[in-house]
């Protein structure tokens, strides 16, 4: 994520010479993080109402992963995206990529053993149902 501006919890830039006090923390790296401390942090941020952070650990672990275990962190990544967009309100959004999240991880050759890929494509299915 980028720090040249301060974001609100879904991840929207606040306005320029906005309070910056509502401004949720930036993302950590995950550099020198396992998948389980990965996946374990990704999904706190996820239950705790922070999708969009959540989209962001699971990018930065695709963009790092092994060409084998790559497809699935990139659908966690539309997963996380598609939570945010959920969020923001955004159903249709939500639904398409929701559909490409299951869609990827349905079809990864290699699924980390740490993720919980029950519970990914559950809120897939209810995220595309959601949208109409």
């Amino acid at each position: 994520m980028t720090a040249d501006r301060p974001r609100d919890r879904l991840g929207r830039p606040l306005p320029r010479g906005a309070d910056p006090s509502p401004a949720t923390p930036a993302v950590p790296s995950i550099a020198g993080l396992d998948d389980r401390a990965i996946w374990d942090l990704a999904v706190g941020f996820i239950d705790d109402g922070l999708p969009f952070h959540a989209h962001e650990v699971f990018e930065e672990r695709w963009r790092t992963a092994t060409p084998a275990d790559r497809d699935a962190w990139r659908a966690l990544a539309q997963w996380g995206a598609a939570l945010t967009h959920e969020a923001r309100g955004n159903r249709v959004g939500a639904g398409r990529l929701a559909q490409r999240a299951q869609a990827t991880l349905s079809g990864a050759d290699s699924v980390p053993p740490v993720v919980d890929r029950a519970r990914v494509l559950a809120s897939c299915r209810a995220l595309d149902a959601a949208s109409g």
